[in-house]
């Protein structure tokens, strides 16, 4: 903040030199030249007294347009201040920016992630097809062990289907096959 300090005689007022902004504080220094600068002062805006302060100084909190004015002090015994104009300026108004804001967009499929998707699907069929057939299978195997049927006995060719005569009892004609899955 820049002060601006009057001076004509023994009592010196300091104020801004700039315009205040609305809501600002304001602090206004009265003092001499020659003695102490905390002696009591009386504080004037346009003519009118303000308030007496015990310091020498005076701040005005939250200015508005209305404290716009002459002002001026006085300290007993050493005189007054020559008078000093405060101006008052609005607040700028500041307006936020625009907000834009996009809408996201459903992902194109390109060649590539058509590709991948191609390519996993051949990858689950490849790793789902052998486990479903052997699951199958199994299930099949379990239920004819379930009805009591042997797979042994599925397999058995009967005595007509060999062509084999009688002659040759001593041989074993059971013929077992098995499986290995």
């Amino acid at each position: 903040m820049v002060n601006l300090t009057v001076t004509g005689g023994s009592v010196i007022l300091q104020s801004p030199v700039l315009p205040v902004m609305e809501g600002d504080d304001v602090t206004l220094l009265c003092k001499t030249k020659t003695t102490p600068s905390n002696l009591p002062a009386a504080f004037y805006k346009d003519g009118s007294l303000i308030r007496k302060q015990p310091t020498g100084h005076m701040t005005i909190q939250h200015v508005s347009r209305s404290d716009e004015g002459l002002y001026k002090c006085d300290i007993s015994g050493h005189g007054e201040s020559p008078s000093s104009w405060i101006t008052v300026t609005g607040k700028p108004t500041t307006t936020p920016p625009p907000t834009t804001t996009t809408v996201p967009t459903a992902p194109d499929l390109t060649a590539d992630s058509s590709l991948q998707l191609a390519f996993r699907i051949v990858l689950h069929l490849v790793v789902l097809c052998p486990y479903i057939i052997s699951t199958l299978l199994m299930m099949s195997l379990y239920q004819c062990r379930a009805k009591g049927n042997d797979i042994s006995e599925l397999t058995k060719p009967t005595l007509p289907d060999q062509g084999l005569d009688n002659e040759h009892d001593d041989v074993i004609t059971d013929v077992t096959t098995e499986y290995h899955f």
